[in-house]
This record gives structure tokens, C-alpha cells and sequence, in this order.
């Protein structure tokens, strides 16, 4: 199931106390850290818990803590959000 612009939408959504976790209509289930998003990993368990799709599933939203996450994010986050940068180790030439 798709929307009308032919993106995948949200179904479920489950919080662990380091993991944001939504399945998704195409059978997916895209887990991300919670320290993507500082107003998740700073909510309790119970406002973690509180949250309803928006847009027809293209979205989820927590009321409590004002915070908005679109499923594109979740796919493609290097497109959205700035991430924690990985060290990378520079090779020697032998």
C-alpha cells in the first residue's frame, strides 16, 4: 500500500529505550537510534508511546513532546538530517 505520490507509509510505531523502530506498509521495519531525535531520547517511556500517523502514514507525530518525524527521513536520512559524522581512518601508502 502507497500514497498517490507512490512513497511507503508508516504503520506501527515501537520505541526501546535507544531505538525508534516503525514498519512500514511494504513489510519493511526501519529501526533508527533515538539519538537522532534529542526530544525522543529525552521523553519517558510513556510519551514514547503516545503518538499518531499523520498525513495517511507519511509522518508520525508525539503530541507531548512536539515532535514530528516524516517516514522519507527514516529511508533516507542523509537527506534530511545532519548525522553524528563516522571517523574514518586515513590509509598509509605503503
Amino acid at each position: 500500500m502507497t500514497t498517490e505520490q507512490g512513497s511507503v507509509t508508516a504503520i506501527d510505531v515501537s520505541c526501546t529505550s535507544d531505538t525508534l523502530q516503525v514498519a512500514l506498509t511494504d513489510g519493511r521495519t526501519v529501526s533508527v537510534p533515538l539519538a537522532w531525535f534529542p526530544r525522543l531520547i529525552r521523553a519517558t517511556p510513556k510519551q514514547r508511546a503516545t503518538w499518531e500517523l499523520i498525513g495517511g502514514g507519511i509522518g508520525i507525530h508525539w503530541e507531548t513532546i512536539d515532535e514530528d518525524i516524516s517516514v522519507a527521513s527514516l529511508l533516507k536520512p542523509e537527506n534530511y538530517m545532519r548525522l553524528p559524522e563516522r571517523k574514518t581512518q586515513k590509509r598509509r601508502r605503503l
